[in-house]
């Protein structure tokens, strides 16, 4: 090979060489970017916990804790799971409020191992938390199947005799082994949840201020219970909760489902048990409309408060500071 091949192959191969170190070198930058950019995010201080509340029972009264843990399929405290029992008729279809009003003013506590359900005018009734030879039963909630494990004849007949209606009621609990509901009706594919007895997702929040809002557009007073979330903030503007995608509130990371579209059962005054059937509905439905190309998912429903889905399980406690993740 004479002297001018060999300088032509030298560059040839250096050519090679440089193409493959500036491949390799660009790969490691676009990694290294990657790598910056996913962890790049920004916490900002948005509210704080004002509140935190339970609801054992699906429709039931409201149990306020100082701390929880947030699992996947909600809030807990002690044995106390969000919405994990849950009144249906014989033949499993669920009860609520919407159907039963009263059940707004019946109480579930657990003590020592024991469920204890209180209402106004009755007895209260002890039975054990745990009954693994009781049946379990086929529900429906929504349209969907879900099991649930009976809570026996005693807890039937309490039930049946608090609501003084023409028919028999039942009380089952939703146990760790059983299936959840899974959320792809939403049409949200990004973001599917599962759910034991909620109507859409595991948690809902809702700001002080928007109560407060609202309250200055009706006569009647209105209070957060009224709307049954399970994380009450404070210290933001109206509505401003409608804005979060992904916030964190001590170890717990939650995302953005949906808003909340609301239903007669906001009539139900969580005081007396009582439902109009108007108000706070019809003010709501005055200025809290979806965007139009959210009609297929909230028709004509109000939009009130936000329903999360967990990221990052961990425990909240009243006071925590809420931080909006950008």
């Amino acid at each position: 090979m004479d002297l001018r091949q060999s300088a032509v192959s030298a560059l040839v191969n250096n050519k090679k060489a440089c193409l493959l170190v500036g491949a390799g070198a660009a790969v490691l930058g676009l990694g290294l970017g990657y790598k910056y950019f996913q962890k790049a995010e920004v916490k900002v201080s948005v509210a704080l916990v004002s509140q935190l509340l339970i609801h054992p029972v699906k429709s039931g009264k409201a149990l306020s804790v100082s701390q929880a843990e947030c699992q996947n399929f909600g809030l807990k405290h002690g044995d106390l799971q969000d919405r994990h029992w849950l009144v249906v008729q014989e033949d499993g279809h669920m009860v609520t409020g919407r159907q039963e009003p009263r059940l707004v003013l019946m109480s579930l506590t657990c003590d020592d191992g024991q469920v204890c359900l209180n209402g106004p005018d009755m007895d209260e009734l002890r039975f054990p938390f745990k009954q693994p030879k009781n049946p379990e039963k086929g529900c429906r909630v929504f349209g969907a199947d879900i099991q649930g494990r009976d809570c026996g004849d005693e807890a039937s007949r309490w039930l049946t005799r608090y609501l003084a209606a023409d028919k028999t009621f039942r009380l089952v609990h939703f146990e760790p082994h059983m299936q959840p509901r899974k959320q792809e009706e939403l049409q949200l594919p990004h973001l599917k949840c599962e759910v034991a007895y909620p109507d859409c997702a595991p948690v809902m929040l809702l700001s002080e201020a928007s109560v407060r809002d609202l309250d200055s557009k009706v006569e009647k007073d209105m209070t957060v219970e009224r709307f049954r979330p399970n994380i009450v903030i404070s210290d933001c503007e109206a509505f401003e909760e409608d804005s979060w995608e992904e916030i964190q509130i001590g170890s717990v990371r939650l995302q953005r489902v949906m808003s909340c579209g609301r239903c007669i059962f906001t009539t139900v005054d969580p005081e007396t048990g009582i439902i109009n059937r108007k108000e706070p509905l019809e003010t709501l439905k005055s200025y809290r409309q979806c965007k139009p190309s959210e009609k297929h998912i909230y028709q004509t429903s109000p939009l009130f408060g936000q329903l999360l889905t967990v990221k990052k399980t961990g425990t909240m406690h009243v006071g925590d500071v809420v931080y909006k993740i950008r």
